[in-house]
């Protein structure tokens, strides 16, 4: 057992906005909080503009892939939060449950993505921020 908090990020595919979230979280943590992802309905890959623009931040998606959501996943988290999943993320009971309105990066170029990988990396520094202070 881990004394690490745990979060998974939700969307429906796994292919932009949760794959972002967990890449930043990961690389801000540096292995305070276990971090993972995925998709209600996940994707056959991550989107490229996504990769490329993570890329520019000297972050490697490239070898990445979407996950399907698991309810052992959930049950395994401290934090759940989806962008877009909807009705489609099991809830259960003492987990803590954020959902962040955050534009869809599919079909968009890496120019529409930068502003949204942008807002992600913003949130999940302020996550980490509660998550590792002594009070957490």
């Amino acid at each position: 057992m881990s004394d690490l908090p745990e979060v998974l990020f939700v969307c429906v595919h796994n292919a932009g906005r949760s794959q972002m979230a967990a890449a930043l979280l990961h690389h801000h943590a540096q292995g305070r909080v276990t971090v993972r992802s995925a998709g209600s309905a996940p994707a056959d890959s991550v989107n490229p503009a996504v990769v490329e623009a993570m890329a520019e931040l000297g972050l490697d998606l490239s070898g990445e892939f979407p996950k399907p959501l698991t309810e052992q996943a959930v049950r395994a988290a401290d934090v759940v939060i989806t962008m877009g999943c909807g009705d489609a993320c099991p809830v259960f009971p003492g987990k803590r449950y954020l959902d962040w309105a955050l534009a869809d990066p599919a079909g968009k170029g890496v120019e529409h993505v930068r502003p949204i990988r942008d807002e992600i990396d913003r949130r999940v520094t302020a996550l980490l921020a509660e998550l590792t202070s002594p009070a957490a």
